[in-house]
């Protein structure tokens, strides 16, 4: 039988070690990935429920001020401002739902 040289035999054996670095590395990009995503949803729950209450509230405000009808708007507006921010989040859910 024919012996392979030395040179040969220390490089498959740093191709074979760089390969399992590699595939460690690839690993925990990818459980990295999975982190930013949700990171991101988080944010854009947070995001529509406050946006679409401040929203609200602040139509509320500027009705009552035009109406003079202190504090019965800004009431009313606030919940639908909530429901609209809950209903929202809602969306985004089933939307996230059917990507997966």
């Amino acid at each position: 039988m024919k012996k392979t040289p030395d040179d040969i035999e220390n490089l498959g054996r740093r191709i074979a070690l760089l390969r399992d670095k590699e595939a460690v590395l690839r690993h925990e990009k990818e459980d990295m990935g999975v982190k930013a995503r949700a990171s991101r949803i988080g944010l854009r729950v947070c995001a529509d429920l406050l946006s679409a209450v401040i929203v609200g509230a602040a139509l509320g405000y500027v009705l009552d001020e035009i109406f003079n009808t202190k504090p019965w708007c800004l009431v009313v507006f606030l919940f639908f401002g909530g429901a609209a921010g809950v209903l929202n989040v809602y969306r985004l859910a089933k939307a996230e739902e059917m990507k997966n």
